[in-house]
């Protein structure tokens, strides 16, 4: 081997064994926040949940508290999801839930806003106010229509 191959290989080997260490570090912080946090189960029903998936982000104040956990559909044809929240994190019965978008086309999640009641849900609780999805397409469609409907105005008014 020449002197430039030698050195190559020895970057390489030093770049891989680096990626190694801090793909080990990472899986490690996650075994350990796991194994220190428990969840508990808290259920809210929406009319809609378009592009919320299983694992999308619970977030309180922007931080990350929980993931969506399950996904099913009620005598009533409202989806019903079940929430994982960390269980150093109290949620005042009175919370709300609504599903946002993360940017135009990013992905959904759910937020939730603490009310002020001082009885905190348990596991199985239920959020009773909740906030549909909002279909970014639809409301493309509305502010489409509507600035079509201003310039008719405009130019009837101009005639």
């Amino acid at each position: 081997m020449t002197g430039d191959t030698k050195e190559v290989t020895a970057g390489a080997l030093v770049l891989a064994a680096l990626a190694l260490v801090l793909i080990y570090l990472q899986g490690g912080q996650e075994l350990a926040s796991k194994a220190t946090k428990g969840e508990y189960v808290v259920k809210a029903a929406f009319n809609r949940v378009d592009g919320l998936g299983e694992g999308a982000e619970v977030r309180l104040g922007g931080i990350k508290i929980g993931a969506v956990s399950t996904q099913t559909l009620d005598a009533g044809f409202r989806a019903q999801i079940d929430l994982l929240i960390d269980s150093d994190v109290k949620l005042p019965v009175d919370t709300s839930a609504a599903i946002h978008t993360d940017g135009l086309f990013g992905d959904k999640y759910v937020v939730l806003e603490p009310g002020g009641e001082e009885e905190y849900l348990k596991n199985g609780g239920r959020i009773t106010f909740t906030q549909d999805a909002v279909i970014v397409s639809e409301l493309l469609e509305l502010i489409i229509s509507q600035g079509k409907a201003s310039r008719q105005k405009t130019n009837k008014g101009a005639n």
